[in-house]
């Protein structure tokens, strides 16, 4: 719907004044934004804010602002009816926090592999690449990977025999576990 756009009007009443049980007039404020057939749309704002109020805050916006000041009242309405105590404020709390998350995994993930190229790096310049041609650290990773997950225990896994890697090995990179 374009906004400044107003649907023509049927001689029947909007859903505002059908629930204030109202005859509503051609200059009604609710009409182009409370159609007749959207009625629980206009319930629950007025639940939350009430006629009056909705009628003086449509007055003071204009006109071009009035459909989503109409939208962001339905939500707000909503989202107060969903959650009495926080209302919209609680979605937006958990969204951030969400968020805040998704920006700390990102940066790890990041820094992971960061740490990942650089290995390979380190581990392609190495002469020695160690256990299956991986490289003694990236087999070290291996294996921390293993442990962790519960998969192999530490004397399931012995190296000792091919000299892939030695125990200080583990120390250099506490944490990349797991993956």
């Amino acid at each position: 719907m374009k906004k400044g756009y107003t649907e023509p009007r049927s001689s029947s009443s909007c859903a505002a004044c059908k629930l204030l049980k109202r005859r509503c007039s051609p200059s009604c404020i609710f009409a182009p934004h409370f159609r007749a057939d959207e009625p629980k749309k206009f319930a629950k704002v007025h639940k939350v804010f009430g006629a009056s109020n909705v009628s003086k805050i449509l007055n003071e916006v204009p006109e071009e602002h009035r459909e989503d000041t109409v939208n962001s009242l339905s939500y707000e309405a909503e989202a107060r009816l969903r959650d009495p105590v926080y209302g919209c404020i609680g979605a937006i709390a958990l969204l951030q926090r969400r968020m805040i998350q998704l920006q700390h995994d990102l940066a790890l993930a990041r820094a992971r592999l960061a740490q990942y190229k650089a290995n390979n790096v380190t581990a392609s310049s190495n002469t020695d690449n160690g256990f299956f041609g991986l490289g003694d650290h990236n087999v070290s990773i291996i294996h921390m990977n293993l442990c962790s997950e519960g998969l192999i225990s530490s004397d399931q896994f012995s190296q000792n025999d091919s000299g892939a890697y030695n125990s200080t090995d583990f120390g250099q990179v506490p944490d990349l576990l797991p993956l």
